[in-house]
């Protein structure tokens, strides 16, 4: 120990950690010192040590240290858990890198132009009150200023740092590190933060620490989903860790992890998270046709009217699929209503609400979400999903109801109704409606005035997964279907109505024909379906198209039956009708 608190040249001889002697050999150059626990509080004997480059000075009372400005070559300085109470109160060496003044006396922070050459500075455990004084230090890449009392985070702005420690400080939200674009490590632990808006910028952020913070909401870690570069997140002690079902949803979230709240996320955390809160369609396709069958299968057995004699003739059943808003459902209702002979349409089930222009019963069966889980529970779904917050459902009724009449059911349905369906013991046919030209979709779904620019955004997001789905798995879809300009993929009722009414029958018996026709193939079938496709071709052609119908009339007798309506549908045939249909 120092007497009275003075530093001795004996003293600094013993506490030497590394020397050398000059050229001369006649004097030594003392390089480190290090004197922890000594209870120095005079240490201006060190003015004479110039060639120092290393000094150790903790657990001491030292108030002084103008002693360093006689230290040119000095690198590194530990003055911690003293009773400093000056910022920085001597002439900065050039080449000093490393500063510790931890446990001090210290209230403000002043300017550190001077100090070019510094990289690491550690401020723990003062009372400083506000960042400030580091604009130019452009080579501070560590900078912990734990257990202050900083209120808010400033005077950062394009610093180099790669560590920052804010640890047991006031803060309540985080802002001011825009511009820390190379920050990777940060402690904010201790503090009252309540939200991670402030850090979606920081793009090489590795590692954050908010330990006992007030974070109540699992959704915050929206903020930070997009830095790819996390992998250890520290939430212990928050809010939001009473949550149900915290950890996974976390991890979710965030897939990136490695480690979250101290604990390894493993790759069997990471498949559960997903598989519970965005399971792959597959899966969800599956879970849905496992609960509808085991529901099912709890009701009376009956024999249904869609069983027909043979397995090799299915009950016909036609799905068209494809993005909200492309004209499935118009289609669908085309196809039953020119050919009611033989197709009925299945009007599905849905909770949410009518959208203006559709009516209960035709477009939907418009139910209440526990209406429909009490249907589900009563087994009366063959296929069911949930698309947007809403559940829709194809019930067996709405099939037997077709096949009780002698007719195919034709339905409608998104992808993933279409996944679901597919595991159903019926054999549909689908075939994939796709807008051709992205900019006109897009008009035509900002035209029905029924969606807001998000819900379009994601109609729109849509048409790649359907093309993906078409490309990945060759024969899910057995026929694709592009639709473009609205006025030429649909035959509207407009159109049949200004027809001369001699015409309209030509037309009726035209379509009535379509499925022989096309089966039956040749130029024929390929004529018609040149020379109807609007008024003005039919009316340019009118002689043509009488001696074609002479020809055929003898078909008008045909009795379609589930066999031949099966035939056409196993041949890829009706789906040439969609396409006639929608050009």
């Amino acid at each position: 120990m120092a007497k009275d608190g003075i530093l001795s040249a004996e003293m600094v001889s013993e506490g030497m950690v590394h020397q050398e002697r000059l050229v001369n050999r006649l004097q030594h150059m003392y390089r480190s010192l290090s004197l922890s626990g000594h209870n120095l509080s005079d240490v201006s004997v060190l003015s004479n040590y110039v060639h120092l480059q290393k000094l150790i000075l903790p657990h001491n009372q030292i108030k002084d240290l103008s002693c360093v400005s006689h230290m040119p070559c000095l690198v590194i300085l530990d003055a911690s858990h003293n009773e400093i109470s000056t910022f920085f109160d001597f002439e900065p060496p050039k080449k000093l890198k490393e500063v510790n003044f931890s446990y001090n006396l210290l209230t403000e922070m002043k300017s550190l132009f001077a100090y070019e050459s510094l990289s690491k500075l550690i401020l723990d455990y003062n009372s400083i009150s506000e960042i400030t004084g580091l604009e130019q230090c452009y080579r501070l890449t560590h900078l912990s200023l734990a257990h202050n009392k900083i209120s808010r985070i400033s005077g950062l702005d394009g610093l180099p740092l790669t560590y920052l420690c804010l640890r047991g400080n006031q803060l309540q939200k985080i802002d001011g590190l825009e511009n820390v674009k190379s920050l990777q490590v940060l402690d904010l632990s201790l503090n009252r933060v309540t939200c991670l808006t402030g850090l979606q910028s920081l793009q090489l952020l590795c590692s954050i620490n908010l330990e006992k913070n007030q974070i109540s909401e699992i959704h915050e870690c929206k903020h930070i989903h997009n830095l790819l570069l996390l992998r250890d997140l520290n939430l212990l002690e928050n809010p939001l860790q009473e949550q149900p079902n915290y950890r996974l949803a976390v991890i979710f979230l965030l897939q990136h992890l490695t480690m979250l709240d101290q604990e390894v996320v493993t790759a069997e955390e990471k498949v559960t998270s997903v598989n519970k809160y965005d399971p792959p369609m597959d899966l969800v396709a599956a879970r849905d046709h496992m609960t509808n069958l085991v529901y099912q299968l709890m009701q009376p057995q009956v024999l249904f009217d869609s069983t027909l004699p043979s397995v090799d003739s299915p009950y016909p059943l036609l799905v068209l699929t494809g993005p909200q808003g492309c004209g499935k459902r118009e289609l669908v209702h085309r196809l039953c209503q020119e050919f009611c002979d033989y197709f009925c349409y299945g009007v599905s089930h849905a909770t949410r609400e009518p959208y203006s222009g559709e009516e209960n019963g035709i477009d939907y069966h418009f139910i209440n979400e526990e209406d429909f889980q009490n249907m589900i529970r009563m087994g009366k779904f063959i296929q069911t999903m949930q698309y947007k917050g809403h559940r829709f459902g194809l019930s067996r009724d709405t099939i037997e109801g077709a096949a009780r009449e002698g007719l195919a059911c034709c339905v409608h349905m998104e992808l993933e109704g279409a996944l679901s369906l597919k595991k159903s013991c019926f054999k549909p046919r689908f075939i994939l409606v796709i807008p051709s030209q992205e900019e006109i979709y897009i008009s035509h779904l900002k035209s029905r005035g029924l969606y807001t620019p998000a819900q379009i955004d994601a109609a729109v997001s849509r048409i790649d997964l359907y093309i993906r789905t078409n490309e990945r798995h060759p024969g899910f879809f057995d026929n694709v279907v592009p639709c473009g300009n609205e006025r030429k993929r649909f035959v509207t009722e407009e159109f049949y109505h200004n027809l001369p009414t001699p015409w309209r029958d030509i037309w009726i018996l035209l379509m009535d024909f379509m499925i022989m026709i096309v089966k039956v193939g040749g130029t024929l079938a390929s004529f018609l379906c040149s020379q109807t496709v609007c008024y003005y071709n039919v009316l340019q052609t009118r002689v043509q198209v009488k001696q074609q119908i002479d020809e055929i009339t003898s078909l008008k007798s045909i009795h379609y039956t589930f066999s031949l309506i099966t035939a056409c549908i196993r041949e890829t045939q009706l789906p040439n009708i969609c396409v006639y249909l929608s050009t």
